[in-house]
């Protein structure tokens, strides 16, 4: 059973930066593929980024090229959503996802994720 916790959320400022955490435990992060997701009140849950377990592909969703950066870090067993020039269209609640699967079909596609965290709330405000 693999277990998630994500943290690192908070409020910041338009502008600002946050970098959220997702600890695995149950399966060794290196062995998962690791999807960030969000969402807001009313609406799906929606792709952020994704990295792959075979050999650390990273996809991100084109509003955050150039401002999100998913990373690794497999001594940890953790890994990151670094989050730079923060919108407040970005405030949602992010959730790490995992699946145990050695090639990850379409990243992009919450169905795909085994796993599940409970969320962290980043609020931007402007």
């Amino acid at each position: 059973q693999v277990q998630l916790v994500e943290s690192g959320g908070g409020l910041v400022q338009a502008g600002g930066s946050l970098r959220l955490s997702c600890a695995a435990s149950g399966l060794t992060a290196s062995r998962l593929n690791i999807g960030w997701f969000r969402q807001t009140p009313g609406k799906e849950r929606e792709f952020v980024a994704a990295i792959s377990r075979r050999d650390s592909s990273t996809y991100s969703a084109d509003y955050g090229k150039g401002r999100f950066t998913i990373s690794r870090d497999n001594a940890k067993n953790t890994v990151y959503l670094q989050m730079n020039s923060l919108k407040p269209e970005d405030t949602a609640v992010y959730y790490c996802a995992a699946d145990t699967s050695y090639l990850l079909g379409t990243p992009q596609r919450a169905a795909e994720y085994e796993y599940w965290g409970q969320g962290t709330q980043v609020t931007v405000s402007s």
